[in-house]
Formats: C-alpha cells, sequence, structure tokens
C-alpha cells in the first residue's frame, strides 16, 4: 500500500512542475507573434524595442520571484497542499487573463498593443503560482518520501516540468499548424495561452486528493494526523523512527532565523540556483524557436525543432531520475556542468564562423542532454535535502526566489544580446552562449569544492550533519560522504 499511496500522491504534486514547466514554455511559440502585436506597432527604437520585448517574455519570472518570496510564509501558515491550490488556482487566472488581456477594457478579441501592461499583470499572476509550484512541489515530495527514494522522487518533479514543456511545444506546433504566420500573430498565440486552462483545472482537481505534508503536520502539532501518512508511506515500524527524528530535530522551539545553521548552508543554496540559470538553459527553452530561425529555418520547421529539443530533455531526465539515487549528487552535476559548458561554448563558435546547419542542432541537443542529466533534476534534488525542518521553508523561499531572479536575468538579456546589433556584427550571436558556457565551467568548480553528497541520508542525517561537520567544509571543502 505504501508504494502505491506515495507514487499516487508524487504523481499529483509534480502537476504543480508539469505547470510550472508549460507556462514557463507556453511563450516559447509566441515570441513573434507577441513582437508583432505589442512591441512593432509601439515605434520605437532597436534597442528599446528588445529590451521591452524580453521584458514582455519574462514577465511571468517576475511574479515567480514574488510567488518564492512569499512561499516561504505561505507554506509554514497554510501547509505545503494549501500552498499548491492557491498556485492551481493563479496558474488557472493567468492562462485565462493572458489570452484575452483586453477583458474588461474592449470586446474580447479586439484588443491591440494598448493591452500590453493588462498581458503582462496576467503573465505575472501566472508567475506567482510558478513561484510557488517550483517551491512547494519539491519541497512537499522531499518531505513525504523515504530517504532510499528521495532522490529518484524529487527527480520525477523534474520530469514532469520538461514533460511540461514538451507537451507545450506540442500544443504550440499544432496551433501554429492551423494557418499562417498572419493567423498566429494575430490569433493563435491566444490559443497557446488558453491552452493552459485544462492542465491548470486538472491540478486544482486533483490536489484535493493527497495528503498534506506529514513533516508540516508534526511541526505544527498534529502528530497523530502526520504519524498516521508516515505510516501509510513507510510502515508502522520506520514511520516511528521517523517521527522521533522529526521531534527531535524540531526542538521546543522553531528557529525563525535562516542563518540558525550559519551562513554558508544559504550560500550554496543560493549558488546552485544561480548557476543553473546562468547556465543559459532558459535562454534555450523560451527563446528556442528564435534561435532555429536564426539558424534559418521557417516557423513551422523551428517550432518541429524545438519539439526535438523536447523529447531530449524528457528522455534524459529520465535517465537522470534512474541514476541520481545510484551515482550521487556530484558526480552527475561536476560532470553535467562541464558538458554544458563545452557544449555552450560549441554552440556559440558555430554561430561565430557561420556554420548553424546539424553542427549547431547538435551541440544544442549536447547542452540539453547534458542539463537534463545534471543540473535540471539534481539542482532541485540538493535544494530539497540541504536545509533543516526548522529553516526548510524560508530557506527554499531565499533560493528558489534566487531562481527566479536569475532566471529573468537570463530572460531579459537574451534579446538584448543576441539581437544587439553591435554584437551580432563582431560575433554573429555567438556572444551570448559563450557568456553561458563559462559560467558553466565554474559552477562545475564550484559544485567540486564547496558542495556535499547527500545520497542515501535522511533530512534529519543532513541536518545533524550541518550542526557537527561544517566547520571541517572550510579545511577539507567537502564533507557527508555517502556510506
Amino acid at each position: 500500500m505504501g508504494n502505491k499511496y506515495l507514487l499516487k500522491t508524487t504523481i499529483i504534486a509534480t502537476l504543480g512542475g508539469l505547470l510550472f514547466g508549460y507556462d514557463t514554455a507556453v511563450i516559447s511559440g509566441t515570441v513573434s507573434a507577441l513582437k508583432d502585436f505589442f512591441i512593432i506597432p509601439q515605434g520605437i527604437g532597436e534597442l528599446e524595442a528588445n529590451s521591452l520585448l524580453g521584458f514582455v517574455v519574462s514577465s511571468a519570472l517576475i511574479g515567480s520571484i514574488i510567488g518564492a518570496f512569499s512561499g516561504g510564509i505561505i507554506s509554514k501558515k497554510f501547509g505545503r497542499k494549501k500552498g499548491l491550490i492557491i498556485a492551481a488556482t493563479l496558474f488557472l487566472i493567468s492562462a485565462l487573463g493572458s489570452s484575452m488581456p483586453e477583458l474588461g477594457f474592449a470586446p474580447i478579441g479586439e484588443g491591440s498593443y494598448i493591452h500590453l501592461y493588462q498581458f503582462v499583470f496576467y503573465r505575472i499572476i501566472g508567475g506567482v503560482g510558478i513561484g510557488l509550484a517550483s517551491m512547494l512541489s519539491p519541497m512537499y515530495i522531499a518531505e513525504i518520501a523515504p530517504s532510499d527514494k528521495r532522490g529518484a522522487l524529487v527527480s520525477f518533479n523534474q520530469f514532469a516540468i520538461v514533460s511540461g514543456i514538451l507537451v507545450v511545444y506540442f500544443v504550440n506546433y499544432s496551433i501554429a499548424s492551423q494557418g499562417d504566420d498572419s493567423w498566429i500573430n494575430a490569433i493563435g498565440w491566444r490559443y497557446m495561452f488558453a491552452s493552459e486552462a485544462v492542465p491548470a483545472i486538472v491540478f486544482l482537481v486533483l490536489l484535493l486528493l493527497v495528503p498534506e505534508s506529514p513533516r508540516w503536520l508534526i511541526l505544527n502539532n498534529r502528530e497523530e494526523e502526520g504519524t498516521d501518512i508516515l505510516t501509510k508511506i513507510n510502515g508502522e515500524e520506520k514511520a516511528k523512527i521517523i517521527l522521533e527524528e522529526i521531534k527531535a530535530s524540531s526542538g521546543h522551539h522553531t528557529s525563525l532565523s535562516m542563518f540558525s545553521y550559519g551562513s554558508l548552508i544559504l550560500v550554496i543554496g543560493v549558488m546552485l540556483a544561480a548557476f543553473q540559470q546562468f547556465s543559459g538553459i532558459n535562454a534555450v527553452l523560451y527563446y528556442a524557436p528564435e534561435i532555429f530561425k536564426s539558424m534559418g529555418y521557417g516557423t513551422d520547421s523551428a517550432l518541429m525543432q524545438t519539439i526535438i529539443v523536447g523529447v531530449i530533455n524528457v528522455i534524459f531526465t529520465i535517465v537522470a531520475i534512474k541514476t541520481v539515487d545510484k551515482y550521487g549528487r556530484k558526480p552527475l552535476m561536476i560532470w553535467g556542468s562541464v558538458s554544458m559548458g563545452l557544449s555552450m561554448i560549441s554552440l556559440g563558435l558555430t554561430f561565430y564562423f557561420d556554420n548553424v546547419g546539424i553542427l549547431a542542432l547538435i551541440f544544442m541537443l549536447m547542452f540539453i542532454t547534458s542539463f537534463a542529466l545534471s543540473s535540471g533534476p539534481v539542482t532541485w534534488v540538493l535544494l530539497t535535502e540541504l536545509f533543516p525542518n526548522k529553516i526548510r521553508g524560508k530557506a527554499m523561499s531565499l533560493v528558489v526566489a534566487t531562481t527566479w531572479i536569475t532566471n529573468y536575468i537570463v530572460s531579459w538579456s537574451f534579446p538584448v544580446m543576441n539581437d544587439s546589433s553591435y554584437l551580432t556584427d563582431r560575433y554573429n550571436h555567438g556572444f551570448a552562449y559563450w557568456v553561458y558556457g563559462i559560467i558553466s565551467i565554474v559552477s562545475a568548480v564550484f559544485v567540486w569544492k564547496l558542495v556535499m553528497e547527500t545520497k542515501g541520508k535522511s533530512l534529519e542525517e543532513i541536518e545533524a550533519a550541518w550542526k557537527t561537520g561544517q566547520k571541517y567544509l572550510f579545511t577539507n571543502f567537502y564533507f557527508l560522504r555517502s556510506s
């Protein structure tokens, strides 16, 4: 029963990850349409237009930052489950509002560029949902999962994210195939945003079937309910052991400070989150059709190539799920970061030397493969494992907010760099990829020197290591080796 109960609960929780991926990637099929519908009619200069387009594309990330920062308060006060219900509701509102930004200001379907900021508002609303889901879904899964299955189950959330990305790539392609570019620019983009309402409703309904996090219940004086859930998942004997560990780790008073275990744990979490985004992954995922167009593909071909990117992302995320608890977190992160760096630098060189045919596609797929095997799922595994029970909510808010702040920087700055006449004349679209590649190499060194191995340890064992072993981190550069 425990495995079936755990699997059902995990699958429902990961729908938050699926919506996270769906909402962030739906924009990829609409970039040209948003530029044509909202930006070009304003008659502004190149730099201002590129900057405004970057802002529009990345506007949801502003909401994601807000959602991530508020997630700690919401998850602590209302619980992980109710926080996810709030996120699902925001996804639904955003889907409907983004597809009809003129709602309440003009007849539906008769909006124009003057409704740009209404559109941005609804994207920000969806972004708040993304921020909440990106924090609460993996944290919820980590708190219900047995230690020997936690890496795979938290990685399953990343599988849901990339599945959401792949699904929306197919949806965007299907919608785009219904008309030509002028139809997409006028109406098709609306259907792309509206399509998110379907998974949002499904997620909202299924959340009514899952329990609250047992750790949250126990830490909020609802021990009987929490113990019942632990027993269903782990069996009675192991549940008693876990209950005692949770109670021992919580102490008599809940700490209000994120710095209770020192600042180093927060620095590591923040840097892991930042490095994941500065790899350039979302420049690829959000702008993939535009990147392929710059390689000479038409709209249909560009969207089809984007689907290939999504398929590769899903396939190798599955491989990561099967290997993260076998090989450990550090080896996958180090190897993946080096491979991502080399792939991005090579991709930039293909643009620089104007050789952007099949070779550029190969390097892009190599990058996606490396990310899916390493930084994509494993960063989230590490972030959900690093922080002790008493500070997990607040610390996760900080690092997830970092994820979205750095994501926003990347998403806004990519069109500024990639479409700049100055940089294009000198580097032929290669500059941005070189920046991402160098940062990935630096992240490999960071993980090698400073990040602990957490494979096979319970959350309470990791917490105990922070209490007793962090002083060794400065002298030996790592501790808590897996047994």
